[in-house]
């Protein structure tokens, strides 16, 4: 049993590519899930959904630990504590509306987990051609969507300007382009705090997308004789130590 749920996380089979595929697809359609509730009153109805969503995620949690060679230093990584407060918000009912936002700490996981940028690379050429700038747009997406659940969960209940998830978005996004309204302010030391955070990370996050977007296209092909990894798509040499390369093109019958 042990080994066959190994083989689902880890091996290379259509059947494991499916099943991590999956497990994407469910992290998306949870993130939504939460996005599109924090804007209704709770209700019977998604409490008994949290249970669900909950008790999936605790599934996956316990098979991934029971897995792991190295247990100690699973627990270091934050990958694994989103996955916990995860499961806490999803589960507890005492967690109410606001803790229970922080279950969009689990955006964390989309594309970092379950070796999926590395079956995306073999999949999907369109990938290959624009990783670079998919993966700053990626890691752009899950700070604003990580952000938000933290200034919805934190201000949601004590300040009256944050009403759902699209009052914290918005603030978010005006804070981080440095536009800066005015109409929506965190209140307390943490709320500043919190928006020093979003200005400081965010418009790295920013200008790193604007630089990829704007030089010029990188291809990934290593070199084999120094290792160098980038090169220009129309490149036949390497320009470090000018070995031949041979860059992998689409081509047409």
């Amino acid at each position: 049993m042990l080994s066959r749920i190994k083989d689902l996380y880890e091996a290379e089979t259509t059947a494991a590519h499916r099943f991590r595929y999956g497990l994407l697809a469910f992290d998306i359609a949870a993130t939504l899930y939460v996005v599109a509730t924090s804007f209704f009153t709770r209700s019977e109805t998604i409490e008994i959904t949290d249970m669900v969503l909950g008790t999936v995620i605790l599934a996956d949690f316990i098979a991934r630990l029971a897995i792991e060679t190295e247990r100690r230093r699973h627990f270091l990584r934050l990958a694994t504590w989103a996955d916990i407060i995860a499961i806490i918000s999803f589960l507890a009912p005492i967690a109410g509306e606001g803790l229970g936002f922080l279950r969009i700490l689990r955006t964390l996981r989309l594309l970092h987990s379950y070796q999926l940028l590395k079956r995306l690379r073999t999949d999907l050429s369109y990938f290959r051609r624009h990783e670079e700038v998919l993966l700053a747009a990626l890691n752009l997406m899950v700070f604003l969507f990580v952000t938000t659940g933290l200034i919805y969960a934190l201000q949601y209940g004590r300040n009256d300007d944050i009403r759902n998830y699209a009052d914290a978005f918005y603030f978010t996004v005006t804070t981080l382009t440095t536009t800066g309204f005015g109409d929506i302010t965190l209140e307390g030391t943490s709320g500043r705090l919190l928006s020093v955070g979003v200005m400081i990370v965010g418009v790295t996050l920013f200008l790193r997308l604007a630089q990829v977007l704007f030089r010029p296209s990188k291809v990934r092909q290593e070199c084999q004789s120094c290792g160098l990894l980038l090169h220009d798509a129309d490149a036949v040499h390497c320009k470090h130590c000018g070995e031949i390369i041979r860059i992998k093109t689409e081509g047409s019958a």
